[in-house]
């Protein structure tokens, strides 16, 4: 498999960067969603999983954003809906990558509002910036709550739009973004 995008598809930094991304957003999901129903002694584990895997996902997102940088993205696949399309699909990928960046950092602002240090991959650690503030945390919940139900719907939809692009339009949206198959 090809490292950088060619004119007609992804290459595989993108394409490994994109489905990791998916895994790990559903993943940190799911924990978060289920984080309560977990036996109290596997909660600081759980917490824990949750928190790297929303900082790996920002480190994904740096990565991805500097590899645009340097790497031509292949052009849009022409549609029938023309131009309109075109423009709807760059406001749902930038809401997507402003999700993706703003769901953990609601997460970061959440721990330091409990007054804890962030664990940053168990290399270090950085200390709260402030005191520890109960109403400001509950606050923060609900919206690290809200914001990542809304990247989950989002990241619904432009899963849907691209199943109709293979399914009903019958383009190569999404085989652009998946491996070639072994000959």
């Amino acid at each position: 498999m090809q490292w950088r995008n060619s004119p007609e598809r992804y290459g595989a930094v993108v394409q490994g960067s994109h489905w990791l991304t998916v895994l790990l957003i559903v993943f940190a999901w799911l924990l978060g969603q289920y984080m309560d129903d977990f036996p109290r002694s596997m909660s600081p584990t759980a917490h824990w999983l949750h928190n790297e895997a929303g900082l790996l996902v920002v480190l994904l997102l740096a990565v991805r954003l500097a590899w645009r940088w340097i790497d031509v993205e292949p052009a849009p696949e022409k549609s029938r809906f023309g131009v309109l399309a075109e423009y709807a699909s760059k406001l749902a990928h930038a809401v997507l990558y402003a999700l993706i960046l703003a769901v953990p950092i609601a997460g970061m602002t959440l721990v330091f509002a409990r007054g804890r240090a962030l664990d940053v991959f168990g290399l270090f650690q950085i200390a709260s910036p402030w005191a520890r503030d109960p109403v400001f945390a509950r606050t923060v919940v609900e919206t690290h709550d809200l914001l990542a139900n809304i990247l989950m719907l989002v990241a619904f939809l432009h899963a849907v739009a691209a199943l109709a692009h293979h399914w009903l339009l019958r383009d190569s949206t999404l085989r652009r973004m998946l491996p070639r198959r072994a000959h």
